[in-house]
């Protein structure tokens, strides 16, 4: 096949029809709009939008700001403070938490916030860290681990 091959079926383009060129023509005199109104008018019709003067949807809506971020990363999130009643060197991670009933529920990879303090030194496994609670761990004498997400 040629791209001069390329060519519509026959019968599927049709002629523009002519309206308002005589009553003979098929579509004369008001060319098809009816008799009176604002769609018989030319230039008739209104904006788009337009609800008849009621309020229109655009308007009527709350106006949020920015875009949503599509495929947002959900964590579950976790104070340096709540890990500092666990024992020294403790390896800490999203299962042993969940072991220990520190945490009841996992939305999604652990990270770990900087809220509190922490005076323990612990091992601690997640996908994410401040960057304070990172100071944190290791300033308590700690290891941070990033694990793969």
């Amino acid at each position: 096949m040629r791209l001069e091959d390329a060519k519509p079926h026959p019968g599927s383009k049709k002629p523009r029809g002519r309206v308002g060129r005589g009553i003979a023509a098929g579509q004369g005199a008001s060319a098809g709009l009816g008799m009176r109104g604002q769609n018989s008018r030319s230039g008739g019709g209104t904006r788009p939008g337009f609800e008849g003067g009621q309020q229109p949807l655009y308007r009527r809506i709350p106006k949020l700001k920015g875009f949503p971020i599509v495929n947002r990363k959900v964590y579950t999130t976790i104070n340096v403070e709540k890990l500092a009643s666990l024992n020294a060197n403790t390896e800490v991670n999203l299962a042993f938490l969940q072991e220990v009933e520190i945490l009841t529920g996992a939305k999604g990879p652990l990270k770990i916030l900087g809220g509190g303090n922490l005076n323990v030194p612990l091992k601690v496994q997640a996908a994410a860290f401040t960057s304070t609670a990172r100071n944190k761990i290791e300033a308590a004498g700690g290891s941070c681990e990033v694990l793969m997400k």
